[in-house]
């Protein structure tokens, strides 16, 4: 394999963008330049804007172009710097003490029992001791759902890409990991964290790409039935009714199974049997009619 510095030098916005639609993905030209400047630059992305629009796909396929680890930390509310970083693996180490203690001094089985394999490694930390060839993708999902504190708390980490065990000493990364951070607006993602950042919004992409996508993503469904999808899709976002717009991973569902039941059409019937696919939210399956999603053109 290539090295990192040798391939990240030669590395153009056109051939990362060739990378990612051989894998799939595909990107606006806006998009790409800025994923490029994040890893020439060795800044963290962060990726913010509407759900289901491909910001966590991104890491995923980039790790697959560069042939590397994934690395993701998936926030949620209550999540505390420990569940990210470390910890110990209790019931092990109380297993070892019994073990030890009728044949060990003290001090050998504390040094035993606070070794590196009784250590249950959290994701940053599997970040800073990757050993591949080329810097771990880490992906940290979905901020927003973290408080404030724990993104104080990543802010430092983003620092120096460095942990400190007090039993073990300070491990820090031999190369900084690829980040990307993930947010859906459920809450505002402080000045501290969006400096350090280069960054992009997601939002629906254009009607001509997401056509492309569903074409790329659903193999063999016809673009008539793809076109018909978008449209139908961009009625959903534009209805102010609807609680939970459909993002493009929806839309490529719902194309996926309506290929599936053999429909070569989006009409009413092909609509109310797939409609739970691309809607989520019992509210708006009760506010949303076939007949408004099927094109009389």
């Amino acid at each position: 394999m290539e090295s990192w510095e040798r391939f990240i030098e030669g590395l153009t916005p056109e051939k990362l963008r060739e990378l990612l639609l051989a894998r799939g993905y595909i990107p606006g030209e806006d998009l790409v330049t800025t994923l490029w400047l994040a890893l020439k630059m060795g800044k963290p992305l962060l990726l913010e804007g509407e759900p289901g629009c491909g910001k966590t796909e991104l890491a995923k396929v980039l790790a697959e172009a560069l042939e590397t680890e994934l690395i993701r930390l998936q926030c949620y509310e209550g999540i505390e710097a420990s569940q990210a970083l470390y910890d110990w693996d209790y019931p092990k180490q109380l297993l070892a003490i019994r073990m030890l203690e009728r044949t060990s001094d003290p001090q050998s089985i504390e040094r035993e029992i606070y070794s590196e394999k009784y250590l249950l490694k959290g994701p940053l930390l599997r970040a800073v001791l990757h050993e591949g060839p080329r810097p771990p993708v880490l992906l940290i999902d979905e901020i927003d759902r973290a408080d404030e504190e724990f993104e104080a708390f990543l802010l430092e980490f983003l620092a120096e890409f460095q942990v400190t065990i007090p039993e073990l000493g300070t491990f820090k990364a031999k190369t900084r990991p690829i980040v990307i951070i993930t947010s859906n607006r459920t809450r505002e993602i402080g000045d501290g964290l969006r400096r350090r950042c280069l960054y992009h919004y997601v939002t629906y992409p254009p009607k001509d790409r997401e056509i492309e996508i569903i074409v790329a993503k659903v193999n063999g469904i016809e673009k008539k039935l793809a076109e018909q999808v978008v449209t139908a899709a961009g009625k959903l976002r534009s209805m102010k009714n609807i609680m939970k717009k459909p993002g493009v991973s929806e839309t490529v569902d719902w194309a996926n199974a309506l290929k599936l039941l053999g429909y070569k059409e989006l009409n009413e019937e092909a609509v109310e049997r797939t409609l739970a696919c691309v809607i989520k939210s019992g509210e708006d399956l009760r506010t949303v009619s076939p007949d408004d999603l099927v094109s009389n053109g």
